[in-house]
This record gives structure tokens, C-alpha cells and sequence, in this order.
């Protein structure tokens, strides 16, 4: 009997430690650049597990142009509700806090100044960020079906349209004017569907996630390059090391131009955050005549 009340007390005393543990390594402060991760190489890694990445539905994850705000938007499966989510490095620790209910898949602009939310947008202030604004006609047409609105530096709008076919369109500034979005060709609209693009800051290529019969299974992150006379590439696959048989999407890279980040949907319905080196833009963009 006494050894087998010993063992019964030595147990809960290992498990009480094992959750103290895993306490501890869950509120472990983060310190240091990219919320003090250790940087992944050519292979996709979850970013900040237990912290960004856990037990939730954690999707489109993206940095502020200074590289001192961390976001990204999570589904809670218990209670089925979406939140905005912000990382903020505050006297060299990054802290937690809710921005406030998601309202599309939001990305911050090249100057630091709007996030935009679909068909929304938020301007920054004092307090940090204003009260939801809507954008202009056209882009505010109750027809329309804008997920993510990307913006690059020279003011293009890179946008999703999951009411009109699930196409991607395009939206220029010439001469200081806005140019009504137009539907982006074949080299970019192909496929079941193409949703939730992003366009780099110098507009030199497009990366968006879409569903094609030459995929991995689902919907897989695709990359096309503009080319010198304006036009674009041909989209291609980002290859079996990004995509694979489940659901990737929603994909950004970081300002410094390091790190490609994106979701992947787990096995039990969510999805976590994954980054990894951004040299695969490079190498993809050797496949491309320009």
C-alpha cells in the first residue's frame, strides 16, 4: 500500500511540475527581433508556437514597415469568434494585445500609416489606430468581395473578388490619380479560385494563394513577376517546400525582405503560422524571362 500511494504521489508531484513547466515556457517574455524566434532556413518552421501558432486558428501574419508591431488574425474554435491581434515591441519585450474583432484579412501599407481591411480601412492616430473607415467607389461596391487589399509603395492596390469569380484585380495611381481596378489577365486569374494577394512594397512581384489542377491538393501560394514592359509572369507554383497537400494562403514578407510568411491548415481544422527564407523569391525569379 505504501508503495502504492508513493508512486501515486510521485505522479501527480511530476505532473504538477510537467505544468508548471509548460506554464513558465508559455509566458517566457519574448525578447529580440522576429518576437526572439530562432530564424528558420529553406524549410518552413511555425513561428512563435505557444504564443502566435497554438491550439486556435492563427492566420495572416504580417510586420509594421519599422519592424516593431507583429500581427495577425485568430479564430477561436471554442467560441467561433475572430480577433486582431498585435504583437508590440515595448522597451525591448514584445507584448500581447487585442486590436479588436477581425474585419477582412488586414495588411498594413509601406508607409506605416493605413491598415487596410478589405473594403475598410484604419488610419493611424495618437491612440493607434482610428475608428473603421470605408474606401471609395469602387472599391466599397456592396458587388464586390475584397478580402485582402494589398498596397505596394507607388500606391498600386493589388485586390481579391471572391463575388465576382474569385479573381484578382489591379489598381494603379497615374499621374496622382486613382485608375478604376481592373481584372489582372490569365497569368493571374487561372484556376478554381486566386484570393488574398500581396504585392511587394516596389511592386516587382504579386504572391497570392489559389487553387489550380497542377497543385499539391489545396489551395497553394503561386508568385508572378513584373516584368520590365509592365506585364506580368506567368504564375508559379512556389514548389513542394512552401505548398503541400493541405491549405496554404495568406501569404506576406517581411520589410527587410527576409522572411516569407504564410498559414498551413493542421489536421485538427486550424491553422498555424509559418515562416521561412525569403531566397526563394530570388531563386524562383531565375525561372522567369523578363
Amino acid at each position: 500500500m505504501k508503495t502504492s500511494l508513493h508512486t501515486f504521489l510521485f505522479s501527480i508531484s511530476a505532473a504538477i511540475l510537467t505544468n508548471q513547466a509548460t506554464a513558465n515556457e508559455q509566458i517566457k517574455p519574448l525578447i529580440g527581433e522576429y518576437l526572439g524566434q530562432k530564424k528558420p532556413g529553406n524549410t518552413p518552421s511555425v513561428f512563435a508556437p505557444g504564443h502566435v501558432s497554438g491550439k486556435h486558428r492563427d492566420v495572416n501574419a504580417f510586420f509594421s514597415p519599422n519592424m516593431t508591431e507583429f500581427y495577425f488574425t485568430r479564430m477561436d474554435l471554442k467560441l467561433e469568434t475572430w480577433d486582431l491581434i498585435s504583437y508590440t515591441l515595448e522597451d525591448g519585450q514584445w507584448r500581447e494585445s487585442i486590436v479588436g474583432p477581425r474585419v477582412g484579412r488586414p495588411l498594413i501599407s509601406p508607409d506605416g500609416e493605413t491598415m487596410h481591411l478589405g473594403q475598410y480601412y484604419m488610419t493611424r492616430n495618437s491612440c493607434g489606430w482610428s475608428h473603421l473607415k470605408r474606401l471609395d467607389p469602387p472599391f466599397s461596391r456592396k458587388d464586390w468581395g475584397i478580402m485582402r487589399l494589398s498596397a505596394s509603395r507607388s500606391g498600386t492596390y493589388i485586390l481579391d473578388d471572391y463575388k465576382n469569380g474569385d479573381i484578382i484585380r489591379i489598381s494603379k495611381v497615374i499621374n496622382g490619380e486613382r485608375q478604376a481596378p481592373k481584372a489582372m489577365g490569365p497569368e493571374i486569374n487561372t484556376g478554381k479560385y486566386n484570393a488574398h494577394p500581396f504585392i511587394a512594397p516596389d511592386d516587382s512581384y504579386i504572391i497570392w494563394d489559389g487553387v489550380r489542377e497542377s497543385g499539391f491538393g489545396d489551395s497553394d501560394l503561386y508568385i508572378s513577376f513584373r516584368k520590365p514592359d509592365g506585364t506580368w509572369s506567368d504564375a508559379l507554383n512556389m514548389g513542394e517546400t512552401i505548398n503541400t497537400p493541405v491549405r496554404e494562403a495568406s501569404a506576406s514578407i517581411t520589410p527587410d525582405g527576409k522572411y516569407l510568411f504564410f498559414n498551413r491548415a493542421t489536421k485538427n481544422n486550424d491553422s498555424d503560422i509559418y515562416w521561412v527564407d525569403a531566397q526563394i523569391i530570388k531563386t524562383l525569379k531565375k525561372r522567369v524571362k523578363m
